[in-house]
């Protein structure tokens, strides 16, 4: 098989990997009503615990307990990861609290302005410099954010929560570099959250207030599998991550707000002003702008490595455009 045969297929696995996984993340607002009546933060303490098991489960299959044992062992790691635990815990409560509230399209908005959030982040926390089409789209994206406010007649907090949880999760994980593999990272930030959320499902249990093996075995094992249903889309992804480009990334990671959104409207029939519609329109042109600059930016940047690579001086215009900085955009 040539080596051109063998990129084809690596990235085709990636692409359906990315699919699956965004997927997954997509039609969680399914599987979490399914848990009723179990409260938002009943549902996140199983999805720790059995996280974690299932993550330990892992790291024995595939030979990777030593990396488990060291980030544990090291400080930094460590408090790194028990940050970013904080943050995924907050993320996590919130999302599923937005879909049991059925307010399932504020938490889609949450994540559609994700990519603005972490270009802000970039901004506030690395000091990046922005190009002129990345502060057009921040533009809109606050925009839309004051437009869905004021129809709400208060701040969307669910959606910026979202938002910013995860942006924050984000920066710190790029930050700690690929040191740390995807069930690696999750193990510890679940082993970190775990003796918490034992803690407070063995309360619900001793109360007699616990769902959990109250209401007959399915719904027990539909709890149990909430650990699965974490890791998988997290293995998926880090798969995708390995085989296609970051740019394909970027697109493939709106399919999971979109797929919130339509849930959202066409399935749990949530309510949708004029303004909400305005507000996601905003929305929608910030994204087509941040992805057209980012676009823009990946192919100056093949076009001089070509260049480079053609021994060819490359255009010093180009240089000015594609920048010599590496940023959180990639």
């Amino acid at each position: 098989m040539s080596g051109s045969s063998t990129t084809a297929g690596s990235s085709r696995r990636g692409l359906v990997a990315g699919v699956g996984a965004y997927a997954i993340w997509g039609l969680l607002p399914l599987y979490f009503p399914l848990l009723a009546p179990a409260a938002a933060i009943e549902i996140i303490g199983h999805r720790v615990v059995w996280s974690l098991g299932f993550c330990l489960a892992l790291l024995v299959v595939t030979r990777t307990w030593p990396q488990y044992v060291a980030a544990l062992r090291s400080r930094r790691t460590l408090g790194v990861l028990a940050t970013a635990a904080a943050l995924i815990a907050v993320n996590w409560t919130v999302y599923v609290y937005a879909v049991l509230a059925d307010r399932v399209v504020e938490a889609a908005l949450g994540y559609f302005i994700n990519p603005l959030v972490t270009v802000l982040l970039a901004v506030v926390v690395l000091r990046e410099r922005l190009r002129t089409l990345q502060w057009v789209a921040l533009g809109f994206g606050a925009a839309a954010v004051v437009v869905i406010g004021a129809s709400n007649n208060g701040v969307p907090w669910i959606s910026l929560t979202l938002a910013f949880t995860f942006g924050t999760y984000g920066l710190i994980k790029n930050r700690i570099g690929r040191s740390i593999g995807a069930i690696t990272g999750l193990a510890v930030e679940t082993t970190v959250l775990f003796p918490a959320a034992l803690a407070y499902l063995v309360w619900l249990q001793v109360r007699g207030a616990a769902a959990f093996g109250a209401h007959g075995l399915g719904h027990t094992a539909l709890l149990v599998a909430a650990g699965v249903i974490t890791a998988t889309p997290l293995l998926l992804f880090s798969s995708a991550a390995r085989r296609i480009p970051l740019s394909m990334i970027g697109l493939l990671q709106y399919l999971t707000p979109t797929m919130q959104f339509l849930l959202g409207v066409v399935y749990f029939h949530e309510h949708m002003p004029t303004a909400r519609w305005v507000g996601f329109a905003l929305v929608w042109v910030a994204l087509v702008v941040s992805s057209v600059d980012g676009l823009r930016r990946a192919t100056q940047g093949m076009l001089l490595e070509r260049r480079g690579q053609l021994g060819g001086a490359p255009d010093a215009n180009l240089i000015t455009e594609a920048g010599v900085r590496h940023d959180i955009n990639g």
